[in-house]
């Protein structure tokens, strides 16, 4: 909870520290990777960096959580926490880390803000960085004692996959042929890679397949950008990894997890390679038995583009009661819709849980249609690949 003076103080500056937070984030990232470089190199996803994205979520989460203090001063945000922390713990960040950042964040903050930045303003505001680091230190470190802590792990592709002329899919075993840890499907892990300037990139992929005794499996798309950097680590693992080469990945981490039983009608929705947590989650509910209605929906450019169709629809097929709904922008073939997502005509029966996956405008569009149809906000869950913009401000 918020002291009362410094919630005072918080509430008369965040419109000024709101409106400064993107050259506020600007100045502190470049501040810390000066002193740091290790940071950009071995941690931080340079492709986000050199694009704004990271900034942006950065300011989006700080300002969010600042608004919940005040609008809730008796109840954290654990829904934001618990996201963030899961990225977090997949990482290694480590709580030493925390400090680095709160240097270089209150250098930037009262270098861009100078006088108006008084010892009670300070003060105020590193009562808020710290309640929420704090929390995330906590937060991480019981993620990291349910997995026996945090190491990166040596594992052998034991297959490749072509899914589509972007997107391949790879199967890993453990080299050191110990047991592999249970994940729960919808969740991610970090993949470490070596590449040819020395940095070592660290990326997020969604398992593709359902929780296995000896295996993981996740689905990468190739990043190409018209107006950024293509993907460094995505364009490595297409161009150089092969069976037989080996990778460094992490626990399985992640909050889009299926919380229900098998009674509870659930809505998979998901958009271009937004389909791999969705995939994992219906091969769980066919191997599961899950009795209650389960609405699959999801869109992409045509149906060569559709990574893992075969296997999404495959899983969907055997389920008790499915019903599929796709949509393709172009070559939509028959039982299909042409253009993009739409639930207009799609039923949704009451007390649907929803789990979204896909570009944030698809994300947005699917979750405003689902609460006019009736689906309460708190039963509509989400991933972000990438730096969570959901919160960042929006023109």
């Amino acid at each position: 909870m918020l002291s009362e003076q410094s919630a005072a103080t918080v509430r008369a500056t965040l419109p000024a520290v709101g409106a400064s937070l993107g050259e506020i984030t600007e100045r502190f990232y470049s501040g810390m990777f000066a002193a740091h470089p290790e940071l950009l190199r071995d941690l931080f996803n340079r492709g986000n960096q050199a694009v704004g994205t990271q900034r942006q979520a950065l300011a989006g989460s700080i300002a969010a959580f600042a608004t919940h203090l005040l609008d809730h001063p008796d109840r954290r945000p654990d829904a934001m926490l618990g996201r963030i922390a899961h990225k977090h713990a997949s990482l290694g960040i480590t709580p030493d880390q925390y400090a680095i950042v709160h240097e270089h964040l209150f250098a930037a903050i009262a270098g861009v803000l100078g006088e108006a930045v008084t010892p009670e303003v300070a003060a105020a505001w590193d009562e808020v960085y710290w309640l929420m680091a704090n929390a995330l230190i906590a937060l991480e470190k019981r993620l990291h004692e349910e997995r026996g802590g945090h190491r990166w792990r040596a594992w052998e592709v034991v297959e490749r996959i072509t899914e589509t002329a972007d997107v391949a899919t790879f199967r890993l075993r453990p080299v050191d042929g110990g047991p592999v840890r249970a994940f729960r499907a919808g969740q991610y892990v970090s993949v470490r890679v070596a590449l040819a300037d020395g940095a070592r990139q660290i990326r997020q992929y969604s398992l593709s397949g359902a929780p296995g005794p000896d295996e993981r499996q996740f689905s990468v798309k190739r990043v190409r950008e018209e107006s950024a950097p293509d993907g460094e680590v995505s364009h490595h693992l297409h161009a150089q990894v092969r069976a037989g080469d080996v990778l460094e990945l992490s626990e399985a981490y992640g909050d889009l997890v299926i919380d229900a039983d098998t009674d509870t009608p659930l809505l998979l929705a998901s958009a271009g390679i937004g389909v791999t947590p969705i995939t994992a989650m219906l091969a769980h509910l066919a191997e599961s038995g899950h009795r209650a209605p389960v609405t699959v929906v999801h869109g992409d450019r045509s149906p060569a583009d559709h990574a893992l169709r075969t296997d999404h629809e495959a899983f969907a097929a055997k389920l008790a009661d499915a019903t599929v709904h796709l949509w393709y922008e172009q070559d939509a073939p028959a039982g299909t819709r042409t253009g993009y997502v739409d639930l207009t005509p799609v039923p949704v029966v009451p007390g649907t849980r929803a789990y979204l996956c896909g570009p944030l405008p698809f994300m947005r569009a699917v979750r405003e249609q689902l609460i006019a149809k009736g689906v309460a906000p708190a039963d509509i869950h989400y991933e972000v690949f990438g730096p969570d913009l959901w919160l960042a401000k929006q023109d």
